[in-house]
């Protein structure tokens, strides 16, 4: 790739000044504050910064990436909507991820395909070499160019603008050594506009790090994309390069990968499914007789809900794997062997289902004696997940044509998007509810620990059953009241929580 910096000193430039804006409102929206309204914001400001200074670089889109960046958005209005705390936590990873996978697709010279492993080490790339390297270019695009600083005006311009970037870091630090050294600066400074009221050296010094180094990474970043280097001869590269190769040799029928004999399989199977065929018939009179009262002897709907739920999560997993692997071996056979290999695989696929399903009942009853939790919603929204992955692996084994991997690719995405948008908290909380309703039980700490998010049902639950969570009601509305929030933290569960809260005992005082 030429260099493009010496031959576009001023988008260079320009690109550096945007990418200190951008660190400077970065530090200002999440320094010291919880992420809310601020991160779909960045975001945005994120990708016009990208594809403006990169534009040049970017490749056609396809229709996956336009449903790639509105799930981005998507999760990251997440922030603003929404109170869960586990997702909160994911999608500070989650998020990031899918941003750097994204904008390699985009503008990455190497143009790697969405569904391909090449994609992985290309972000790796622009990541780490592209950007680092690039830190040394910000340092040479402030001394002066040949032919961009000729002009006397634009030099003194120019060492103004360092003058002042360099001087206000160092005056806030002089100024608060001062104010901290004499008392009478200090009262000097205190007749002045509150500007520099509470001013922490360690916060400042922090502040201007922050900054510095945001800038650094922002503009390395984008500069990797714009003034590309290659580096295909990269071992880690290299390897996600030569794994995708492997699995695009198996898919074509090419040898690469042991174990795919296709006489290996069909043995495999043939014994596997022996076994599986045994227990699913065992497992017949128990799947569809537990709700009627037909129980193993000596057995409680606790402990038969209990007993070998993970075991079944684990071995319908286990058949996954050796389905995917068996489906590279249907190309290399031919005639009756194919037919039997699919076969095979189609009751690998319906004893998985019947695994799964057995699984998915045994967690449904222990949710019926023991409440709704955030782990137990999550594992039954996991089954139903690899319940889709084996249907869609059910319809591959037939047509060889069929793309897997993008669809699991397209699942996954708008999956991970559909449960943070379900309403986990509001699902847990009416289940808890309905079983409070049906048996009385009920475990009040954990129902009005849940998110923000479900506040007001907790509430009109509260009004009916003669204030039986008034008391942790008010401990979250003493809390909630100490939370001062500014703008860039706003989200909206927590305010409409606040404002039921507000609402509900302040009805309770005029009454009383």
């Amino acid at each position: 790739m030429g260099d493009q910096t010496a031959s576009k000193p001023g988008l260079g430039r320009l690109a550096l000044l945007a990418a200190l804006v951008l660190a400077i409102v970065h530090q200002y929206l999440f320094y010291g504050k919880m992420p809310g309204a601020s991160y779909p914001i960045f975001v945005t400001l994120f990708y016009a910064f990208m594809l403006y200074f990169a534009k040049e670089r970017l490749r056609k889109q396809t229709w996956f990436s336009y449903l790639w960046m509105a799930s981005i958005f998507l999760l990251s209005l997440t922030y603003m909507l929404y109170g869960n705390l586990f997702f909160f936590a994911l999608n500070f990873v989650v998020i990031p991820v899918l941003i750097l996978l994204h904008m390699t697709y985009m503008l990455s010279y190497r143009k790697p395909a969405w569904s391909g492993f090449a994609l992985i080490g290309a972000a790796l790339e622009h990541l780490f070499p592209q950007s680092l390297r690039n830190w040394s270019t910000a340092l040479k695009l402030l001394r002066r160019g040949k032919d961009g600083m000729a002009n006397e005006r634009k030099q003194v311009l120019m060492r103004v603008l360092i003058g002042l970037l360099i001087s206000v870091p160092l005056l806030l630090i002089v100024i608060s050594l001062l104010s901290t050294a004499d008392g009478v600066f200090s009262q000097l400074l205190a007749a002045l506009p509150g500007v520099f009221d509470n001013i922490s050296l360690g916060d400042w010094v922090f502040r201007g790090l922050w900054v510095l180094l945001l800038t650094l990474f922002l503009f390395g970043f984008v500069w990797g994309f714009v003034q590309s280097k290659s580096y295909i001869r990269s071992p880690l590269v290299s390897e996600f390069d030569a794994m995708g190769q492997k699995l695009e040799a198996a898919e074509a029928g090419e040898d690469g990968i042991g174990l795919d004999d296709p006489v290996i399989i069909t043995t495999v199977l043939t014994a596997i499914n022996a076994v599986y065929m045994l227990f699913v018939s065992v497992q017949f009179s128990y799947l569809f007789g537990a709700w009627d009262g037909i129980l193993p002897e000596n057995s409680t709907y606790a402990d038969y809900a209990r007993s070998g739920f993970l075991e079944l999560i684990l071995v319908t997993s286990i058949n996954f794997a050796i389905l995917l692997l068996s489906l590279l071996a249907v190309r290399k056979a031919g005639g009756i062997l194919k037919r039997v290999i699919q076969l095979l695989l189609y009751i690998l696929v319906l004893c998985s289902m019947v695994m799964l399903y057995s699984a998915f009942s045994r967690l449904t009853l222990y949710e019926e004696a023991y409440g709704s939790t955030y782990i137990r919603f999550l594992v039954h929204a996991f089954m139903i997940f690899l319940g889709l992955l084996l249907v869609l692996a059910a319809v591959r084994i037939s047509r060889e044509p069929f793309p897997l991997l993008k669809c699991y690719i397209v699942l996954g995405l708008l999956s991970y998007v559909l449960m943070n948008y379900i309403g986990m908290d509001h699902i847990i909380a009416k289940q808890n509810i309905h079983r409070y309703e049906a048996s009385g039980t009920l475990d009040a700490g954990y129902l009005a620990g849940l998110s923000a998010d479900v506040v007001p049902e907790l509430i009109e639950f509260s009004k009916k059953e003669k204030g039986i969570l008034d008391k942790a009601l008010r401990s979250r509305l003493a809390e909630s009241n100490q939370t001062q929030r500014s703008w860039p933290s706003f989200n909206l569960a927590h305010y409409r929580e606040q404002r039921a809260l507000e609402d509900y005992f302040a009805g309770e005082v005029m009454q009383k």
